[in-house]
């Protein structure tokens, strides 16, 4: 059953219980551990805002396994490329349940439907798509895969079938931490000379792909853009004034952010100030009017970039790992950089170790947490304590 923040902020700061005894929180603390005993849950959700976290999320997340005979033919031709799409991930909801807490969706606009049902690159290996799979891309409709042609298996083949997923997940678990779902829109020809070219994204197609996520999603499961900018005159200075909304406003909810560059994230912002309207916050940089969000992917290179725009008040999202370079060597320099850096959300493609690698390199939040209190931004606050636990989303 759905509660709503101020009924879980009631229940948290007047009913907390320490040894047994009701006792009220003192939510107006210094840190959490001023709240008073066991009042650190009531704490944070009144203290901190949605930026204040920090979770592990992945990459491509609808990704599965591509067939061996097709991956020994990619292999023949380009070792190098299929190395980068050796690796795959566990169904959408079982990332959830095991504590991911930002998903990437990749999406082809296919408004007429079955535009990439025969992919070009099972054909040469000699493999089919799923029954299953195959019906859903017969249907009209925004389409989830990787690469057209080639790197085309997926947990949930359409956009539809991925957002109720999560959708229905967030249902059963309505104090959840936000999660971010971000999404690449795939456009360009085929890297296969057989293949079919994705279709571009114009204004329309990204009218239709806020709509399509609507119809999942009600208002109240959403942050938006407009949920964040308010009456401030432009997104990016309700950003920089903390008007991202407190923790415990945000629990059992989703934001989306639209991970492109420049001409894709003008043409999605069209002639707003800001994102006025929209659904997805935009891949921009700090300057922009638009400014809320950023993708800054080398937690090394980037670091200091990273850290001050982290502080300044914006969401970054930076990766633990990439083309599983640093999987296969099982090194963790990349990762330790991204868990210490601030950024919010931390995308990995081994959530779990992949035992076919003969290591065991994971990325993953210690101890029990699904999210923690973030190192850059509630440094000194409620530093290394969880937001939460993988038993308290229920």
């Amino acid at each position: 059953m759905y509660r709503s923040a101020a009924t879980l902020m009631t229940i948290w700061a007047l009913s907390a219980t320490a040894h047994g005894e009701a006792t009220r929180c003192d939510l107006a603390a210094a840190d959490a551990a001023g709240a008073g005993s066991g009042c650190e849950r009531a704490w944070m959700d009144h203290n901190l805002k949605l930026n204040d976290l920090v979770a592990v999320g992945t990459h491509n997340s609808y990704k599965s396994d591509m067939p061996d005979t097709l991956l020994a033919l990619l292999r023949a031709i380009a070792p190098e490329s299929a190395d980068e799409l050796d690796y795959r991930h566990r169904g959408l909801v079982e990332q959830l349940d095991a504590g991911v807490r930002q998903l990437e969706i990749d999406i082809l606009h296919d408004p007429e439907g079955g535009r990439f049902l025969n992919p070009a690159g099972l054909r040469d290996a000699g493999e089919a798509l799923p029954a299953e799979q195959q019906a859903a891309l017969a249907e009209p409709g925004f389409k989830v895969l990787h690469i057209q042609d080639i790197d085309v298996f997926s947990s949930c083949a359409t956009l539809k079938a991925c957002l109720q997923a999560v959708r229905n997940w967030s249902l059963s678990r309505p104090d959840h931490a936000p999660i971010l779902l971000m999404f690449n829109t795939k456009t360009g020809d085929s890297p296969h000379p057989a293949g079919v070219a994705a279709l571009p994204f114009d204004e329309p197609a990204f009218d239709a792909l806020d709509r399509e996520i609507r119809a999942v999603f009600p208002p109240e499961g959403l942050i938006t853009p407009d949920d964040v900018q308010g009456s401030y005159p432009t997104l990016r200075e309700a950003v920089l004034a903390g008007a991202w909304p407190r923790l415990g406003e945000a629990r059992g909810k989703v934001l989306f952010a639209l991970d492109e560059g420049p001409e894709k994230v003008a043409l999605y912002r069209g002639a707003r100030q800001s994102l006025e309207g929209r659904v997805f916050f935009v891949n921009t940089d700090e300057a922009s009017p638009a400014a809320a969000y950023l993708t800054l992917n080398d937690p090394i290179a980037e670091a200091e970039r990273i850290r001050k725009a982290v502080a300044a008040g914006f969401i970054v999202r930076t990766r633990a790992d990439a083309g599983t370079v640093e999987a296969r060597r099982n090194d963790t320099q990349r990762r330790d950089a991204a868990l210490a850096s601030g950024a919010q959300f931390i995308s990995t493609d081994y959530f779990w170790p992949e035992p076919r690698l003969d290591n065991d390199y994971q990325v993953r939040l210690p101890g029990n947490a699904a999210a923690l209190c973030n190192p850059v931004r509630a440094a000194g606050r409620c530093a290394g304590q969880p937001i939460e636990t993988l038993d308290s989303a229920r």
